[in-house]
């Protein structure tokens, strides 16, 4: 099967076409092997520690390994059937094995240490000493200097934290699956949409039941939320997705799918690796590739900004409750009166619905104006093209330059499904870099959740979920804007994690800005564009619950960082006990007490972001800062700027660290009054 496995043909494009599950156990064994056999070779004594003969020879040589694994990890997120995670999870310790090995290979360290050391380091590009740098640091975080008999326990420790990180994320879409409310009274569906009608229809058309089948899936979940006015269905609906992956047994929820033993588990192992390491906690581990320094100075900067958030969360929230008590008889506000109490209090005071304003966001309309942005702003060409996809719906481009030279490519799979994990994301498919025929060119995944057509019509898309599609693009363009051309520091390699979010949530100040807007939107009956009342409404909507939206996030941040920094998992506090405590310090809605947030975090259990979260609104600050600049010049799309963004943030990559490419794009350090003014929590 190896001659022609087809997760080895590394030719082109990933055949998705052919690749089953069956192919995965041949092919990443071959490629494991391919790897420990390069890695003895450039250990031994006779190759020398330069950058030709070992640091870019193993980089290179790893670069099969790295892409085929991303390619089972990229069906297992998204074709999550039971061939496919069985595929993964039988040979996810096999991968964290090897990557515990490779970060513990005191060889390969010391031919890093002894190239640092070298006389030849002085001569080797940007790129290539950040690399070097890069390496030097990461075999110390991944135990290379333990003792020898500590190794073995560390190298555990980095297999189960990976089964466990991949078993948070299948019981969390398990029990979301499992979950389904079917309502055959059309009279109990008073205030939904059309279209979410229709997609619960067709849902339960699909299921063989009569009805209407609501699930706990994104497009399904929050039109009923937001638009419901049957209370008991939607406090039904919260409940069922709060206790997600929680201990409550009932009917559509199993035992095993309980995350809270998973987090407890994730909890005493990363406390243990980080101490075993020589650091206090998992949060000082965590920000060691950071842009932030300590946990003290991210707990300062979330708790200032609390601090100024909360008097105007606080005003939300009053304003919110009055509104529910003297307009719609809610007495005893629950939150999940919140959306829809929000919703009908935005209506009220600025004229318009979200639904309203979701007619005008077709799909067709909504890409074209994405690229049009991306074309303006870095003089590129967006077009069609075509590859072997995993799923029909998956569509697929290209980016070229002014010349018709290809730049990068990537593909955009943008509908829920049930087989596909929840959120937005975007992942690498192949790295830019340079190989012996010229440039290997960059290839991406965006990833999205949203409602498919329904009833022969093209897709809505809600402008929250526009945003999110720009967003999402923002970070394919760090990857495939790259002009990198070793892989340590290409696109989005070795970009501090905390900066990581600037290019994507600077991407979504163009949903605000009207010529993009306008261009962007057709009604999905009439092909009018959003009239410009409208929109005039919807900006002086933006900052409608910016406060309460703002310490959300923060409520989130610090319990992640005080969860990987001051919380003892063999204590007596439990992380609900902990969660609660931060609640009562910035929030302003509490949820119930049998809330199980926890269960569902999937940014710091199941994806990336342990003592990380944090990020976004380090980003946000960063971000805003940045699209200051295009408003002091006037113009969005303002060619100089838009040069000096992509030359300085976007191309450099991780070739640098990102402080200084946003001194250089700002020629100053970030300030933090853009986002309070974009918030409208400071005067413009």
């Amino acid at each position: 099967m190896t001659a022609t496995n087809p997760l080895l043909d590394f030719s082109d494009l990933p055949r998705f076409d052919l690749i089953q599950p069956e192919h995965v156990k041949p092919a990443i064994e071959t490629l494991l092997a391919d790897g420990r056999a390069l890695i003895e070779r450039l250990t031994a004594d006779t190759t020398p520690a330069t950058w030709v003969d070992f640091a870019g020879a193993l980089s290179d040589g790893l670069e099969p390994f790295g892409r085929a694994w991303g390619i089972v990890g990229h069906l297992h997120s998204v074709n999550d059937v039971p061939a496919w995670r069985d595929a993964y999870n039988e040979m996810l310790p096999e991968v964290s094995r090897f990557y515990a090995e490779l970060g513990q290979n005191l060889k390969l360290f010391e031919k890093y240490k002894a190239l640092r050391g070298s006389a030849e380091y002085a001569g080797l590009s940007r790129e290539q000493k950040k690399i070097v740098d890069n390496e030097v640091r990461d075999f110390r975080l991944s135990g290379a200097e333990l003792p020898e008999d500590q190794k073995p326990r560390f190298q555990a420790i980095m297999e189960e934290l990976s089964q466990l990180s991949a078993k948070f994320a299948e019981n969390l879409l398990d029990a979301t699956n499992a979950f389904a409310e079917i309502v055959t009274d059309e009279a109990l569906l008073a205030g939904l949409p059309d279209d979410a009608l229709e997609a619960a229809k067709t849902a339960a058309e699909k299921a063989g039941v009569a009805g209407w089948k609501f699930t706990l899936h994104a497009p399904s979940y929050g039109p009923v939320m937001q638009y419901a006015e049957n209370r008991e269905l939607r406090a039904r609906m919260y409940r069922a997705y709060a206790t997600r992956a929680a201990e409550f047994a009932d009917s559509s929820s199993k035992p095993e799918w309980d995350n809270t033993p998973v987090i407890q588990r994730m909890l005493e192992l990363r406390r243990e690796d980080s101490q075993m390491l020589g650091f206090n906690n998992f949060a000082e581990v965590s920000l060691v590739p950071k842009m932030a320094e300590t946990p003290a100075q991210v707990l300062a900067f979330l708790r200032e900004l609390a601090a100024k958030a909360k008097p105007f969360a606080e005003k939300d929230v009053a304003e919110l409750r009055a509104f529910a008590r003297d307009e719609l008889g809610i007495a005893d506000f629950q939150p999940w009166d919140a959306a829809y109490a929000s919703e009908k209090l935005l209506q009220k005071r600025y004229a318009f619905s979200e639904q309203e304003v979701k007619q005008y966001f077709t799909e067709p309309k909504v890409l074209g104006g994405l690229f049009q942005v991306i074309e303006n702003l870095f003089n590129v060409k967006v077009k069609p093209d075509t590859a072997p996809v995993w799923h029909e719906d998956v569509k697929f481009f290209r980016l070229e330059s002014p010349a018709g030279e290809l730049v990068g490519q990537f593909y955009l799979d943008l509908y829920a499904r049930e087989t596909k994990r929840g959120g937005a994301w975007m992942d690498e498919a192949r790295s830019r870099r340079r190989v012996v025929n010229g440039i290997q060119k960059p290839i991406a995944y965006l990833n999205c959740n949203f409602a498919r057509p329904v009833g022969g019509k093209p897709a809505t898309f809600t402008h929250d979920e526009v945003t999110t599609l720009f967003h999402e693009t923002g970070h394919g363009l760090h990857h495939l804007l790259t002009r990198g051309e070793e892989l340590g520091v290409s696109g989005i390699h070795g970009v501090e994690w905390d900066a990581v979010e600037l290019p994507s949530q600077f991407m979504e100040n163009y949903c605000w800005e009207w010529k993009v807007v306008e261009g962007m939107s057709a009604h999905v009956d009439t092909g009018a564009p959003l009239p410009r009342e409208l929109f005039d409404k919807m900006l002086a909507a933006r900052n409608f619950q910016s406060g309460m939206m703002a310490v959300r996030q923060i409520e989130f941040s610090l319990f992640d960082m005080l969860l990987h920094s001051d919380f003892d998992p063999a204590g007596g506090k439990t992380v609900m006990d902990l969660l609660n405590e931060v609640r009562r310090e910035v929030a302003v809605l509490l949820p119930p007490e049998w809330h199980r947030f926890p269960n569902s975090f999937s940014h710091i259990f199941g994806g990336g972001y342990g003592a990380g979260y944090f990020s976004y609104k380090w980003a946000e600050v960063l971000s805003a800062d940045a699209y200051a600049a295009f408003e002091e010049a006037g113009d969005p799309f303002d060619a100089t700027v838009g040069q000096r963004f992509l030359d300085e943030i976007l191309s450099v990559g991780g070739s640098r660290p990102a402080i200084e490419s946003f001194k250089a794009f700002r020629g100053r350090e970030p300030s933090v009054d853009a986002l309070l003014r974009h918030s409208g929590m400071i005067a413009a």
